[in-house]
């Protein structure tokens, strides 16, 4: 018969060898269980995001940002910046302009705002024509030109890419007035980079400031859908 020789092999546990594993492993697990706990307790997960009639009511008492990418854009056209403020052109044959359904749906986005009594006590757009043209037709309130959301592309003029991303990181991790909201229009380019989503052209993201100096993901809206709830909600 052959021999097989196991050099890993190990005499049989004793009783008290092995009680004193198995306390071992449960101490271990206490451990963890603890640690898991006070990780939770203190906010690590964001809460659930808020859809329709939920969101809606959220937002109706005010404490968030709403992002807006920029309504639809005639995309024949295209940005050839040169040179500084070249992004003010609301010129086709220089800047990417709102198409005729961009300002349709912008201007009835806003009054779809209106009818559900969203407050909004602060607009922001970035400087470019369309993102400023957006932010008028919704009819908020009045436009502050902000190059904290600055499109990326045009970042070189603001202190580089990693600049912009900081300072709309910023703006979305401050609180707005108590009782209010503030709407940013800005481009997909920087919600890509500065926040965990891509809005489509139009969509509204919403954020709210976090106890940490951070914010989170709230809920989203497109044009179709605020329009359907404030056919649904509004009184």
């Amino acid at each position: 018969m052959s021999r097989h020789t196991n050099r890993n092999w190990r005499s049989p546990p004793t009783a008290e060898s092995e009680l004193s594993r198995v306390l071992t492993r449960s101490t271990l697990a206490f451990v963890v269980i603890g640690l898991l706990t006070a990780f939770i307790g203190y906010g690590a997960a964001a809460p659930p995001q808020l859809t329709g009639v939920k969101l809606v009511e959220a937002l109706r008492g005010g404490g968030f940002n709403i992002y807006f990418r920029h309504a639809a854009t005639n995309w024949s056209q295209s940005d050839r910046v040169e040179r500084a403020d070249d992004w003010l052109s609301c010129d086709g044959a220089r800047m990417r302009q709102l198409s005729d359904t961009g300002r349709a749906d912008a201007t009835a986005v806003g009054e779809a705002m209106r009818r559900l009594k969203i407050p909004v006590a602060e607009v922001l757009a970035s400087p470019y024509c369309r993102t400023v043209e957006t932010a008028r037709a919704l009819g908020m309130g009045p436009v502050t030109p902000s190059t904290e959301v600055m499109n990326l592309r045009a970042a070189a003029y603001f202190g580089g890419r990693a600049a912009i991303v900081a300072s709309a990181q910023k703006l979305l991790s401050t609180a707005p007035q108590p009782g209010s909201n503030r709407l940013i229009v800005a481009h997909g380019n920087v919600a890509r980079e500065a926040t965990p989503v891509y809005p489509g052209e139009g969509e509204a993201v919403v954020f709210a400031p976090d106890d940490s100096g951070g914010f989170y993901l709230v809920g989203r809206l497109t044009p179709a859908q605020w329009s359907e709830l404030a056919g649904r909600l509004a009184e």
